[in-house]
């Protein structure tokens, strides 16, 4: 129990202390945001904090900080440590950092950013990445809720019903101004994710058949998979994700003030970091060894382990109430990745989104597409996912070190997003080189190349570091 407690404590430190450095690296100031400048009606509308924070934390916290949790704590609670650093080191600054540069670009796309800050190749390769990634996301976040809700509903009411209601709540909240159905639902959700996190943690404290473990750093997995790569690729949205980096330029269009970045986009991602904290300790502790853990999720799969532990540990109430909770996750993440790519679609195609028309033009072939994605195998399509989705986010965080680079006077201040952009690179450069969907490279092959590769980005890195230093100091 200590130890869960002890993580709880130091995301919250995080927030409060952590957070301020990144804003003090950006310099945020009282120029009109896109809200306030813009204001359409659609998709750039004043929010106020509060709700702004609540949309951002659904939008971010689909299936993965709980499905992704379950399958780290297969590696026992090791899982933990990346949790918590993992977040305040890298999600966290990854996710303020690309909410606020958005911010001071009108709200653009992260595959638009691309092409400021690094090149026009980055911005088409982005822009392609992206789109892919938001449609595997969408898809992804459409089967996953759908089981859920089949097993509380008659037989009738099968997956394949409840996927087209998603669907068909996925058009409309794609394509409808922000603060007229997202705006209203989100906060109502948010309290319901709340207490479904309370009610599950709560249960494993109070129960005298359970207790929380402490960490240790030896690698619990039942298959032997190695910790480096595979637990930094299967926990990606609990502690970084290239995902989010979509998602905030759609809230940098909302907040009324840069100062409210920090409490939004910081904040909502440490909040998603006790949620998967929460999840992690009930998959570790529930089944006791993560051998019956890993048992559970080949039997049943994520829902049905997310289903067992939520109706065992809170009765028939506070079980329908937690899957209710794990339910709108997953849709709350599915709406605004569509929603996401319809804007990143307008940028790329230049179609003007005010009218109803030029959303529909680009909202029909989107949902068309996710609706095919959802034809193939979950975990396929979570392997794929996982490693575009940490892929992204590397690619995001070196965004932001152009950024600073660029904008801050104090050139080392970039070393807050190139060192997490560095450990993610090494991540997923391993991952791809011995993973089954990638080149199946033995551990001896893959760990050198990887990191060689890593090391060669690095210090091109600090090359660049030198150059922009010396450049300030002849100014100077």
């Amino acid at each position: 129990m200590i130890s869960f407690i002890v993580s709880v404590v130091l995301l919250f430190i995080g927030w409060f202390l952590y957070s301020r450095v990144v804003e003090k690296v950006f310099c945020p100031d009282d120029r009109q945001t896109p809200a306030v400048a813009i204001n359409d009606g659609v998709d750039c509308t004043p929010l106020k904090t509060p709700k702004a924070f609540l949309i951002q934390l659904l939008n971010i916290a689909g299936t993965g900080p709980i499905f992704g949790a379950l399958m780290g704590a297969e590696f026992g609670p090791c899982v933990f440590l990346w949790i918590v650093f993992g977040s305040i080191l890298g999600g966290a600054v990854h996710d303020y950092m690309v909410g606020m540069i958005s911010c001071r670009h009108e709200g653009k796309s992260i595959a638009e950013l691309s092409g400021i800050y690094l090149s026009d190749t980055a911005k088409w390769i982005m822009r392609l990445f992206s789109i892919l990634l938001l449609l595997l996301v969408g898809a992804v976040f459409v089967t996953s809720p759908a089981a859920l809700i089949a097993r509380l509903t008659p037989k009738v009411m099968s997956a394949e019903f409840w996927v087209c209601i998603i669907i068909i709540y996925y058009a409309l909240a794609t394509m409808l101004p922000i603060n007229k159905l997202i705006g209203k639902l989100y906060p109502l959700f948010g309290i319901v994710l709340m207490i479904m996190a309370v009610g599950i943690i709560g249960s494993l404290i109070i129960s005298k058949d359970y207790t929380l473990p402490e960490i240790t750093l030896s690698n619990l997995h039942p298959e032997n998979k190695p910790v480096w790569p595979y637990m930094f690729i299967t926990v990606a949205c609990g502690a970084i994700s290239g995902f989010h980096a979509t998602q905030s330029p759609m809230i940098s269009k909302c907040i009324t003030k840069e100062k409210n970045g920090r409490n939004v986009f910081y904040g909502a991602m440490i909040a998603e970091s006790i949620i998967a904290l929460v999840w992690a300790a009930a998959g570790v502790t529930f089944y006791k060894t993560t051998g019956s853990l890993s048992e559970a999720l080949s039997n049943f799969g994520q829902s049905g382990v997310v289903y067992d532990i939520s109706f065992k540990l809170m009765g028939t109430v506070g079980g329908v109430l937690a899957i209710i909770g794990v339910v709108i996750c997953p849709i709350t993440s599915g709406d605004t990745a569509f929603r996401s790519a319809r804007l990143i679609l307008a940028e790329w195609t230049g179609l003007e989104q005010k009218q109803l028309k030029n959303r529909l033009i680009i909202t029909i072939p989107l949902l068309c597409a996710g609706a095919l994605l959802t034809q193939l195998d979950f975990d396929v399509l979570w392997r794929y996912f996982a490693w575009s989705n940490q892929t992204l986010a590397t690619i995001a965080l070196f965004v932001a070190t152009a950024y600073i680079l660029k904008n801050n006077k104090n050139k080392l201040y970039s070393l807050i997003t190139s060192l997490p952009a560095t450990f993610m690179m090494a991540v997923t450069s391993t991952y791809i080189l011995m993973a089954d969907e990638g080149f199946k490279l033995k551990n001896y092959f893959a760990y050198p190349i990887g990191i060689g590769c890593t090391a060669i980005v690095f210090i091109w890195y600090l090359h660049i570091l030198k150059k922009y230093t010396e450049k300030t100091k002849n100014k100077l």
